[in-house]
């Protein structure tokens, strides 16, 4: 009889040597890869071998980092190889339940291969493989992809994917994103029945487009096992000339702040404002000496080292994906003053001079100082001029602004009504306020939010000009802050007569505009909390 002595359990190996890797040679697109900041796209030149390639570019903070997730087996041995082409290039697993490995090349001129050999853990059903870049370096290029080993469990068919929406058009694109399918891997748009990209995430921009020409759209998830039936239809309608980037704002949009400052909230760039927001609002330009003007100051040493080229690229590729950059005007401590024609002007022409510096699409008005109606009037009368029907123009004003129309700011968003996009009242730091049944309600609750908000829509604005400002997080303000649920029932309440407090408004305003925040950062520092329920529910409205 024999003993056994110091058994172990050994690691698989292959088998075969079948590909586990989904699209490993990015023929026609980049669909299984999910890219980070839309850094990467399928090239027909230079390949190593079929007719497509990966190219991906690191900009700013990102290094261009494109990855996708395989299924395996525990307690087995795989080899992780690829070809590429740039300047320190890297290849690697992550997740492997061992220890995750990873290999690189400082320059490779033409194609050479990276090789990397790893065993799976005990309870390892899937591992991540990637690519990237690094910081300051050109574009690099991939191709034949190849992960060998046992496979795992295939996956199921994903299932269609939902929420399909238009986030912006120009005179020539198509902007969309869509919901997540569980268990994709990527996803197919369709225009006008017809494929015209794969992708690894929930976004496309559709180029190439007619002006003033409606075209429809379907997308699809895919994985390993196959492909999802096509999502029900959404139409885009071109605009019929360029708006100069970025498109207008969507129907239902979610407008959040973002600190060129260092507060305590999280630093984040402009590349890492989350998905769910469509305004971004660049707080804060800064006054100068001359009344009226306007500059604006990168705060380069409390956001890290954030450069102003890096700030540029990032606004720039925000509206490659749809969104909407703005330049906010005032704040708490903000002290512009324009209370005649000189001052007017100097607004006027200084806020267009930084969208042209910086790319910025509009100006959020944010004077917690109180405004002059005739003369704020006349500067973004004078601005819309200059800038064009695409003018995005926002006001966050307090609550004291806009209980009545004889007030300043609801006096000047009634006189820039056929130009203005949305106010977005800050329903917090504030005491105790009018509805518009003549009842008085204190803040923190439903009731406070739809009833004051139903001045605004009873007193001339248009609903899609409404929208509900609240923190982001208890550090957000200094009083007022609410759960997002409370944000919620009040958007259901306004635009479905839902979910309403002991206040109902008199009928309901489906083409309500949304919701905003302060700030991106102190959403990020609470875990996206904000963002993650309060986004889905504007985008979702009727």
């Amino acid at each position: 009889m024999l003993a056994l002595v110091g058994l172990a359990v050994l690691p698989h190996t292959a088998q075969a040597a079948d590909n586990l890797v989904q699209n490993p040679g990015f023929e026609g697109g980049i669909g299984g890869w999910s890219c980070s900041a839309g850094s990467g796209v399928a090239v027909s030149s230079p390949v190593h071998g079929g007719s497509g390639a990966l190219k991906a570019t690191p900009a700013g903070l990102d290094n261009a980092k494109c990855s996708q997730t395989v299924s395996v087996q525990p307690n087995s041995a795989y080899e992780l190889s690829a070809y590429v082409q740039g300047s320190y290039v890297y290849l690697g697993a992550s997740g492997t339940g061992t220890t995750d490995v990873s290999t690189w090349t400082p320059a490779a001129s033409s194609y050479s291969q990276l090789k990397v050999n790893f065993t799976t853990g005990a309870s390892t059903t899937s591992v991540t493989v990637y690519l990237h870049g690094w910081y300051g370096q050109p574009a690099y290029f991939a191709d034949d992809v190849s992960l060998t080993g046992p496979g795992g469990t295939p996956p199921a068919i994903p299932a269609t994917p939902g929420g399909l929406r238009v986030s912006g058009v120009t005179s020539t694109t198509a902007s969309l994103a869509w919901n997540a399918s569980t268990g994709a891997t990527g996803y197919k748009l369709y225009r006008n029945g017809a494929l015209v990209q794969s992708v690894g995430g929930t976004s496309a921009t559709d180029s190439g487009l007619s002006p003033s020409t409606a075209y429809s759209y379907t997308v699809s998830a895919t994985n390993s096992a196959g492909e999802s039936p096509k999502s029900a239809a959404v139409t885009a309608t071109t605009s019929p000339s360029d708006s100069g980037g970025g498109g207008p704002v969507p129907k239902h949009a979610v407008t959040g702040y973002w600190q060129n400052f260092n507060n305590g909230a999280t630093v984040q760039t402009i590349a890492q404002v989350q998905s769910q927001y469509d305004i971004i609002a660049v707080a804060f330009a800064d006054a100068t000496g001359t009344p009226g003007q306007v500059t604006f100051n990168l705060d380069s040493a409390g956001l890290g080292g954030y450069t102003v080229a890096q700030f540029k690229a990032d606004i720039a590729a925000k509206k490659a994906a749809g969104k909407t950059v703005i330049i906010s005007v005032g704040g708490q401590n903000g002290t512009v003053s324009i209370n005649d024609s000189t001052s007017a002007n100097n607004f006027a022409n200084s806020v267009y001079a930084l969208m042209q510096e910086y790319g910025f699409q509009g100006v959020d008005i944010d004077l917690e100082n109180g405004l002059n109606a005739t003369y704020m009037t006349q500067a973004l009368r004078s601005l819309s001029s200059k800038a064009g029907s695409s003018l995005v123009i926002t006001m966050a004003p307090q609550t004291i602004d806009m209980q009545s129309t004889s007030n300043g700011y609801f006096q000047t968003a009634l006189n820039i009504k056929d130009i203005l996009t949305v106010v977005n009242m800050q329903y917090y730091n504030s005491g105790s306020m009018l509805g518009c049944d003549g009842q008085v309600y204190s803040q923190g609750s439903v009731n406070f939010l739809t009833a004051l908000a139903c001045i605004q829509l009873e007193g001339g604005l248009s609903p899609s000009q409404v929208g509900l400002g609240l923190p982001a997080s208890p550090s957000g303000a200094g009083s007022g802050y609410v759960s997002p649920t409370i944000v919620n029932n009040a958007l259901d309440c306004l635009a479905r007569g839902t979910n309403c407090g002991s206040f109902h408004p008199p009928r309901t305003y489906p083409g309500l505009r949304g919701a905003m925040t302060w700030s991106t950062n102190w959403d990020a520092a609470a875990g996206n909390a904000w963002s993650n329920s309060v986004g889905p529910k504007v985008h979702g409205l009727p």
